[in-house]
């Protein structure tokens, strides 16, 4: 008989060259823990045979990430988010439930299954469209705060869904048949009061102290959610209910983003451990007979979100861009589908088969939502003669601008960090200049500031026609991205031959494609960074009041650039 660790490392190894596909065809690893838990599972290889054993860790997946969800979830935000995050998230939900619900009983399906199928499609990866707009740098855009204001509404929804739901079922169990179940309401009234003190009373100066150490600080938050669960266990509720209220307790920390960052690894093992278990629970699957409802099903969330969530956007009055590019980050099933559904399993309302048929739903979704989400602004291009019926006429309410001049010198795209620097030198030289930038709240700090400038993407050829780049004397691209260059630069060309451009590349070959295309000058950050050391040590030697005095002007520079909200640089946008 094989040992639990041969299979454990065996499971890893098929695990890790997964991932490794799943990688080079440029999916989340989200894609890979569910497709290595099928491989192992008895549908296919059967190599995870001992379930009894994963069943206790793949609980802890569920819990971590529940703490986390809960940990995400800032009371304090939630107050701050618009019309359009709680009319179109919520609306996109109600669309996909009870189109969910009515095709799966179309299919046959009982009403408890149709429930639990309706659901899975109506939630949103948070993993998946957090990480795909973050390695697109697009989360601080407009559609993609609406897109992860979504995700919030979502979160609270889903919670709420989950809860509900451990509740009822552990308040119908056999624990509590003589119980009396005003006894069970009032001890839970009870804890939740208990942890409400604790997290404005004592979580605060216990995280404070652990935060004196990264280590104490990652064990207390581990221990903090699965003692909670445990505590909640023993009391006959529910381990996940404990997990979800420990991550919600310290939702106001202000470490709540360092204990995030160190749990998530955590999160992602047991996570693949729960898929690994997720993947016993499915002993077969006929693809031919579920043809028509993988179709479907896929269908109401890869073709209906969108349209929903674009004609709900449309009449709030945002533009056909903005809406499109929101639409497509959250078509996708969320990884708490999968979470429900293995608890519909645990209590015997869904079967394996139904199981099954929404983990493929989620292979499926996931994997063409990411390819969308990847490739959005050439789908955009590609499809925006087609997406003016969901754009109502007139001004849009994300059309944010301040244009006093019919003309410019000079028209700067990217303000944070690099065009900072150069706003100062054309405020200097007293040209007339325009700052385009994808960030709302950059527009808006400007346009205060009686800067003129206007809200939209370098990659929307819509916005540059409408720009006054004729003329131009000067361009300056400071988003470090060669497609949006190569857009920017040729349409420039087109236009306005004469113009200087100027743009930023963070790779050797990129910026000597650039000067194959036509730019005049590219800003190469990190080498002119090493020039300027270079030019500091032969004019400085080792004078330390020198290099005195360049620190104070750095420390004047980097708090003025705090006070515009500049972040740190790891960030790809510029």
């Amino acid at each position: 008989m094989v040992s639990v660790f041969v299979e454990l490392a065996g499971i890893l190894v098929i695990a890790l060259l997964v991932a490794m596909i799943v990688r080079a065809m440029r999916q989340p690893m989200i894609i890979a823990y569910i497709l290595t838990g099928v491989i192992v599972g008895p549908m296919l290889f059967n190599i995870a045979s001992s379930r009894e054993v994963f069943e206790p860790f793949a609980k802890v997946g569920i819990s971590l990430l529940l703490f986390i969800s809960g940990l995400s979830i800032n009371p304090k935000v939630v107050k701050h988010l618009g019309k359009v995050v709680f009319l179109t998230g919520i609306g996109q939900i109600i669309f996909t439930f009870f189109a969910g619900f009515v095709a799966a009983l179309l299919f046959g399906f009982s009403s408890i299954s149709a429930l639990y199928i309706a659901l899975a499609l109506s939630f949103s990866s948070t993993i998946v469209v957090t990480n795909l707009l973050g390695d697109k740098d697009e989360l601080d855009t407009l559609h993609g705060r609406i897109a992860t204001g979504f995700i919030l509404v979502q979160d609270l929804i889903h919670i709420v869904v989950i809860v509900g739901l451990l509740t009822f079922a552990t308040l119908s169990s056999s624990h509590f048949v003589s119980t009396s179940l005003f006894w069970k309401i009032l001890q839970a009234l009870v804890i939740v009061l208990f942890l409400f003190l604790s997290a404005v009373y004592f979580l605060p100066s216990i995280t404070r102290s652990m935060a004196k150490s990264q280590e104490l600080l990652l064990l207390f938050s581990i221990t903090w959610a699965i003692a909670l669960g445990a505590v909640f266990e023993y009391l006959n509720f529910s381990v996940e209910i404990g997990a979800l209220l420990a991550g919600i307790t310290l939702s106001m920390s202000p470490y709540k983003y360092e204990i995030n960052s160190r749990i998530k690894p955590f999160r992602d093992f047991f996570l693949l451990v729960f898929f690994i278990w997720l993947g016993t629970q499915i002993a077969e699957f006929n693809f031919l007979s579920h043809l028509p409802q993988l179709i479907v099903l896929s269908s109401i969330v890869l073709i209906g979100i969108p349209v929903v969530v674009m004609s709900i956007m449309g009449l709030l009055g945002y533009t056909k861009r903005n809406s499109f590019l929101a639409s497509l980050a959250v078509a996708q099933i969320s990884e708490f589908s999968f979470v429900l559904s293995s608890f519909g399993l645990d209590f015997g309302h869904i079967s394996s088969d139904e199981l099954a048929l929404i983990v493929f739903v989620g292979i499926i979704t996931i994997a063409v939502s990411s390819y969308a989400i990847s490739f959005s602004d050439k789908l955009y291009r590609a499809l925006a003669p087609y997406l003016s019926i969901f754009e109502q006429r007139g001004k849009k309410v994300d059309e944010q601008r301040r244009m006093t001049k019919d003309s410019y010198d000079v028209i700067l795209f990217g303000y944070n960090r690099i065009g900072y620097s150069l706003r100062k030198a054309f405020v200097k030289l007293r040209k007339k200049f325009l700052v385009v930038d994808n960030n709302p709240e950059v527009i808006m700090k400007l346009s205060q500031e009686g800067v003129d400038c206007l809200y939209g993407d370098a990659e929307d050829v819509e916005l540059l026609n409408e720009l006054p780049l004729r003329k131009a004397k000067l361009v300056v691209s400071t988003i470090p991205d060669l497609e949006t260059n190569h857009v920017l630069l040729s349409t420039l060309k087109e236009r306005n031959s004469e113009a200087i451009f100027i743009g930023v590349a963070h790779q050797i070959d990129e910026a000597l494609e650039l000067y194959e295309q036509g730019a005049d000058y590219v800003i190469t950050p990190h080498f002119l960074g090493g020039e300027h050391v270079a030019s500091l040590l032969q004019s400085y030697a080792f004078d330390r009041e020198a290099f005195e005095q360049e620190k104070k002007k750095s420390l004047r520079d980097l708090h003025m650039r705090k006070r515009e909200g500049h972040r740190g640089v790891i960030h790809h946008r510029d």
